[in-house]
């Protein structure tokens, strides 16, 4: 049971990070392909943050940020980590326009009885936005990001 709603917590943050990634004029992941003017608009985030690989790479950094973050860390001590993973990769990738299918539960539903609070969900955020900036993320699609995390957080935040 305990690892169900702590694998839920990341999936928030990777999903707001893939909606987040979505408003650049350019690529955002270093080594990804960079769109030429007007080619951007055409392109869905997805395309344009490098597909599936780039969006596993910034998953990857961000659990591995999460795993380092004492504030937060021990919310994902029994959290089976690959299935976590797996679960933001398609969450993102679906969120921004990919061909995955995120099969998991619902925000609100997952985070029931977590005792989240504002400032663990700050945290994590943090920890989000150090992956992205790790691979260059423009500042537009981390503030597009955000604004949809800050959309989740009645769902998620039982505490203050």
């Amino acid at each position: 049971m305990m690892a169900g709603k702590l694998y839920g917590m990341g999936v928030v943050v990777l999903g707001v990070a893939g909606v987040l990634v979505g408003c650049a004029d350019t690529g955002s992941v270093k080594g990804a392909a960079q769109p030429t003017a007007g080619a951007t608009a055409a392109k869905s985030l997805y395309d344009r943050l490098g597909g599936k690989p780039a969006i596993t790479a910034v998953v990857d950094q961000f659990v591995a940020n999460v795993a380092a973050d004492k504030r937060i860390n021990n919310r994902f001590a029994s959290t089976d980590i690959p299935k976590l993973k797996g679960h933001l990769v398609d969450q993102v990738c679906q969120a921004t326009g990919g061909p995955c299918t995120y099969q998991g539960r619902d925000m609100k539903r997952t985070h029931l009885g977590m005792q989240i609070s504002s400032a663990d969900f700050e945290a994590l955020v943090q920890d989000l936005v150090a992956a992205l900036d790790a691979f260059h993320v423009p500042v537009g699609e981390k503030s597009e990001l955000l604004a949809m995390l800050g959309s989740m957080k009645k769902d998620i935040v039982e505490l203050p």
